[in-house]
């Protein structure tokens, strides 16, 4: 009989994908921060592999309680808050789910630019408190409008695919140009917020994007402009949004993402003009799927001595 290769798992996940866990490995699951101090003190000696998520992470100290620890998978292609440098100076190698969720994600931050340039929440509002059209701003178009995007990835330029659809002219800023991309590029992201009618942040989490989004580049993009942050939330300041909204500094926002998860941004909540989703643009029956089966394929390549499939 051959021995089950011990996993520790760190983020919340079916019960169904539980049990396909615990056929192909010894499963110790540990979502919750108590069970996961405890289960790593007394069972994460021969932990071989980590499942978790870039929110969730794993940091040094932990990797250190885990001598025999040679993987850490991330679901999603977030992994902010594994501590890489640490893994590799210990020769532990980094994969996660690059690609698995994409479109959804995409899907999604179209759906709040929709959502947010149209104004959906207060409509919806309006019409069931009995208000017709006729005592109501009209809302702008999307088609036809500037799109700006921070940070061209692999989900930025899905958006920038289904604006294409929308006509949109789409513009925009990374530490350097993608190469092989039509695209107007902006250097300066000041500059990007002045040029685009709605700004979507698709950039990564970490220290070079904290707050990158602040009151000077909100003015940029000026009372007629929109945010939508799919990426992560300490990529906006959430009190220089808050104050922009509130004084129509800018006109609306759409946020999947923001600083105070998973507790509701407090700031944003009696603002009329921003539209809220709890961080689940990446998620779907299919989306989670598909990054599950990337776990497995992971762990088998790194286990067989392949290689992971999306190492970070």
């Amino acid at each position: 009989m051959t021995t089950k290769i011990p996993l520790l798992v760190l983020n919340h996940v079916s019960h169904e994908h539980q049990a396909v866990l615990a056929d192909h490995f010894d499963l110790r699951y540990a979502a919750e921060p108590a069970e996961r101090t405890a289960t790593i003190a007394a069972r994460g000696a021969d932990v071989r592999v980590v499942l978790t998520i870039g929110v969730t992470g794993l940091t040094a100290d932990e990797m250190a309680a885990m001598p025999a620890l040679e993987l850490v998978c991330c679901m999603g292609a977030g992994y902010e808050k594994v501590d890489v440098a640490a893994a590799r100076a210990r020769g532990i190698v980094v994969a996660n789910g690059q690609g698995t969720n994409d479109d959804c994600v995409a899907d999604h931050a179209f759906g709040l630019l929709i959502s947010a340039m149209r104004n959906f929440r207060q409509l919806d509002r309006l019409c069931r408190d009995g208000v017709w059209r006729l005592a109501i701003p009209q809302p702008p178009n999307v088609s036809g409008k500037r799109l700006g995007i921070l940070g061209l990835g692999t989900i930025g330029q899905k958006i920038a695919k289904r604006a294409a659809g929308f006509n949109m002219a789409i513009g925009y800023h990374n530490r350097r140009p993608n190469e092989g991309v039509a695209h107007r590029y902006f250097d300066d992201l000041h500059a990007l917020a002045e040029w685009c009618d709605v700004l979507v942040c698709a950039a990564p989490g970490g220290a070079a994007t904290h707050h990158i989004i602040d009151a000077r580049i909100l003015d940029a993009l000026g009372p007629k402009g929109f945010l939508v942050n799919i990426g992560r939330g300490s990529v906006v300041d959430t009190e220089a949004l808050a104050a922009a909204l509130r004084d129509g500094r800018i006109a609306g926002a759409g946020l999947d993402v923001y600083e105070s998860e998973p507790l509701r941004p407090e700031p944003l909540i009696g603002l009329d003009n921003v539209i809220l989703t709890p961080h689940l643009a990446g998620w779907s029956p299919e989306a989670t799927q598909a990054s599950f089966e990337r776990f497995l394929a992971n762990a088998e390549g790194h286990f067989t001595g392949r290689g992971v499939i999306s190492p970070v």
